[in-house]
């Protein structure tokens, strides 16, 4: 429906798969933010020179198939790749040893609301790590086409939601992680966005507590990835802004 597509304003947020789709049918430029740990885990990665290539969750037989056809190496889970010495979703998994190199990163949020908006005419990586980054490139974007801003905060999904529930659980380090690049653009703002603004500027000063102590921050703790918690929780810490062209983010 119109009336939920923010239409008056130049910025915009929207939530999860559903919200990506909608920005790319509007033809927006879209940001997409999973600050635990897609779009954090990409901007890391493409800071030591690697090559990303986003594909939709699972990690199945057709995911293996792709990361042949493009000569990539298929990222593992969290656990399984501590083990093996592998690359996963970890940001701490990269380093200067993957210049040049080639991976399929799949997730249930980051990548697959990546794949449902792909073949919009801009579409961007943001996180707290590169969050001024990600809010200067969109704007340069704007001033080119003239098209909108959204800010897609990612979200998690529920195990095991039981029949016709909605699976999208809001979480608040994406919507944290809007929040700041929302606050850095200067085009007018829907109410949608004002509140994620606000809630980003009302713990701005200890935003990395309030991740390390939210559910999804524990989750990763309770696993034994306190430091990705940390490192995906610093503000600006790079400046480059992973962008789609074509099937692949790269360092431009």
């Amino acid at each position: 429906m119109l009336v939920f597509q923010q239409q008056r304003y130049q910025c915009k947020t929207e939530w999860g798969v559903r919200g990506a789709r909608e920005a790319a049918e509007r033809g927006d430029i879209i940001v997409v933010v999973d600050v635990l740990s897609f779009s954090s885990t990409v901007v890391t990665a493409l800071s030591y020179g690697a090559k990303i290539f986003p594909y939709p969750p699972p990690i199945n037989e057709e995911a293996k198939k792709y990361a042949e056809e493009v000569g990539a190496e298929l990222l593992s889970g969290r656990a399984e790749a501590l083990k093996w010495g592998m690359h996963s979703l970890s940001p701490a998994s990269f380093s200067l040893h993957d210049q040049e190199k080639k991976f399929v990163m799949c997730s249930l949020n980051g990548a697959a609301c990546i794949w449902a908006a792909r073949k919009v005419p801009a579409l961007l990586i943001g996180c707290l790590l590169n969050a001024s980054a990600a809010a200067g490139k969109a704007e340069q974007l704007q001033k080119q086409s003239g098209a909108d801003i959204t800010v897609v905060a990612c979200g998690e999904r529920w195990e095991n939601p039981q029949q016709a529930e909605n699976n999208i659980r809001p979480g608040i380090e994406d919507y944290l992680g809007a929040g700041a690049i929302l606050s850095k653009l200067n085009g007018s703002k829907s109410p949608e966005a004002q509140v994620c603004i606000g809630a980003y500027l009302y713990q701005k000063e200890n935003i990395q507590e309030v991740i390390w102590n939210c559910g999804s921050g524990l989750e990763l703790r309770e696993r034994g990835f306190s430091e990705d918690v940390r490192h995906c929780t610093k503000m600006d810490e790079f400046d480059l802004v992973p962008q789609l062209k074509g099937n692949v983010f790269a360092r431009s």
